[in-house]
């Protein structure tokens, strides 16, 4: 079974079959700018001192992240990363909260109890990570495994690197998945450098995507810059989990445009990568793209981006009211107990 390589998107007529309408477009260039904002301005938090810890974005990465989130349904279930930030927005997690995460505080998802990237709502299908990338891959494959013994037409997807990829947690989910056909969509997030590690001296084959053949389903290499491309591929993947015909492994090829974190300056990636991989900045690529093929104006556009803005600078400001975790309560909502549990596990 040969990877196969996504062709960029053309058309608007070539969007509409994929399922979006106008409506649509404008608000997945929305929901780009939303997410670089946030990145942007935790940046500004951090530098403040207001952000504990260090601090991890995905620039270069907002298409990959939206176009796939885009493509999931209401009932579909993911545990994103830490680069992944455009699949929170587009589930519904409101950014005042991700400030409030950010800086530790009562009103953030975890409610000022774990990393500052370290977040998620369940409630919108989305499952908290955990430092130890790869070992939410077993968490989505389990949940899709859950899916597959209910009936559920329901649809798991897992986020994972290409330096996660060499981890044992990244063979065994998907082993466990094509073996078993399970409704579940792997999401390879190829930034091209695990840390400081290139990707050649990561692993042997041409392409992440080339190893999903071993495990008895297809692989796709999509251009992660290129946010309908990626959406279109994560759109047929997902229906196709959906129908029974079991997993696939889509590869979103990007550069992470900053370093491993605030921490890191990159310096052991070519100036020239870097300048490459600028010029297809993913959100400049789809405003060219809703300019010339989506008829978008200027008025649109400065309402889309004023929007933006205000939503942002609200949002900043609302969380920076939260208060802190009182510590009395630290271990509240850590524990479940069974009576909790929709169904026990002594049951």
């Amino acid at each position: 079974m040969a990877v196969r390589e996504a062709e960029p998107v053309g058309s608007l007529q070539e969007v509409k079959d994929a399922g979006l309408d106008r409506e649509d477009l404008l608000g997945i260039y929305r929901s780009l700018l939303i997410t670089r904002g946030i990145e942007e301005r935790g940046h500004i938090l951090y530098k403040q001192g207001k952000i504990p810890g260090s601090f991890y974005t995905g620039r270069g990465n907002e298409a990959a992240a939206v176009g796939i989130a885009t493509a999931m349904g209401p009932s579909d279930v993911g545990t994103p990363l830490h680069r992944d930030m455009g699949v929170h927005i587009v589930r519904g997690v409101e950014p005042w909260r991700i400030f409030a995460q950010y800086m530790g505080r009562e009103d953030g998802p975890t409610r000022g109890r774990d990393g500052n990237v370290h977040m998620a709502v369940p409630d919108l299908g989305l499952h908290p990570m955990v430092s130890h990338l790869p070992a939410m891959l077993p968490v989505a494959t389990g949940m899709a495994l859950a899916f597959k013994i209910r009936g559920d037409r329901r649809v798991a997807v897992g986020w994972f690197g290409e330096g996660a990829a060499a981890r044992g947690d990244t063979h065994e989910a998907m082993n466990l998945a094509g073996v078993r056909r399970l409704p579940i969509v792997f999401v390879c997030d190829n930034n091209q450098w695990a840390y400081s590690t290139p990707t050649y001296l990561g692993y042997p084959v041409e392409q992440i995507a080339d190893r999903a053949a071993a495990y008895g389903f297809e692989g796709v290499v999509v251009d992660g810059t290129d946010v309908l491309a990626v959406y279109r591929e994560a759109k047929r993947a997902v229906e196709k989990a959906r129908e029974g015909g079991g997993p696939t492994l889509i590869e979103c090829l990007t550069l992470r445009m900053e370093g491993h974190a605030v921490h890191d300056d990159a310096f052991y990636v070519p100036k020239e990568m870097f300048e490459e991989w600028a010029a297809q900045d993913p959100i400049e690529r789809y405003r060219t793209w809703l300019r010339g093929q989506a008829g978008m104006t200027d008025d649109e556009e400065d309402e889309i981006t004023s929007g933006v803005k205000r939503l942002l600078n609200d949002a900043l400001g609302r969380a920076e009211q939260s208060p802190l975790p009182d510590p009395s309560t630290l271990v509240g909502g850590v524990f479940a107990t069974p009576e909790e549990l929709d169904t026990p596990h002594h049951k």
